[in-house]
């Protein structure tokens, strides 16, 4: 793929600007292992799209992890690993700096403008915010929270109904049907978050619940949060 026709860098400029005054467009990952992970789509003008791989690294990777509540980058990938999308490209050349909070504050050549085709679809992997571990699918098991610092059990004092809901409609798990403390068996050996999920129970994703202060009451792995919701998914949990 040539460059012939790329704009210059003051009407990369322009475009930029004119998309920060028409706010972020939504943003999503498909055909991957789940919310987190799969090929980059945008919605532009009502309509899905695929962003092409030109120049696709992990900074702009992470700006979609970012964008999903998806935590932290794990790798900016081709489509290979993915099926082929369809319909419009809608972005190229994209550069992010890594701090916008939107794909679409990202620099690109324009809406549309491209010289790619679906082999070249941009993907991402993120760690994901939220996994349940230890259970006898990926919709059960032990509540664990990744914070920037690696995966943490939660206590059981600080995660409730409604975290435990927006936990598994995240997940794509359904609603959520108990909220337990982890069995002996489903324990983990691993650090503790000293944080608490405040939700509310509409929020979309559970890094966008408030998480109050760090907590000062002790709590182990004897009795962290655990959670089974209505929809069993496929394969083993994690951790297995």
């Amino acid at each position: 793929m040539g460059t012939e026709g790329l704009l210059s860098p003051q009407v990369l400029w322009l475009l930029l600007w004119v998309q920060l005054c028409r706010g972020a467009a939504e943003v999503r990952l498909a055909d991957g292992s789940g919310r987190c992970d799969g090929r980059v789509e945008v919605k532009h003008q009502d309509q899905w799209g695929t962003v092409c791989d030109d120049n696709w690294d992990e900074e702009d990777a992470a700006v979609v992890c970012k964008q999903l509540g998806c935590g932290s980058v794990i790798s900016a990938v081709q489509n290979e690993r993915f099926v082929l999308g369809s319909g419009p490209i809608w972005m190229d050349e994209v550069r992010c700096r890594g701090t916008e909070s939107a794909l679409s504050d990202c620099t690109h050549i324009g809406w549309g403008i491209h010289d790619c085709t679906h082999d070249y679809d941009a993907g991402v992997t993120c760690t994901g915010f939220v996994h349940l571990v230890g259970g006898d699918s990926r919709c059960s098991g032990r509540v664990e929270i990744n914070d920037g610092d690696g995966w943490k059990s939660v206590c059981d004092s600080h995660f409730g109904a409604k975290a435990a809901d927006v936990v598994c409609r995240d997940l794509q798990c359904g609603r959520a049907l108990s909220v337990t403390r982890a069995s002996p068996s489903g324990e983990g050996i691993g650090p503790i978050w000293d944080r608490e999920l405040q939700c509310v129970g509409n929020e979309s994703t559970p890094s966008s619940c408030p998480t109050g202060t760090p907590q000062d009451q002790p709590c182990t792995q004897t009795s962290t949060a655990a959670v089974s919701c209505t929809r069993k998914g496929s394969g083993k949990a994690v951790g297995y």
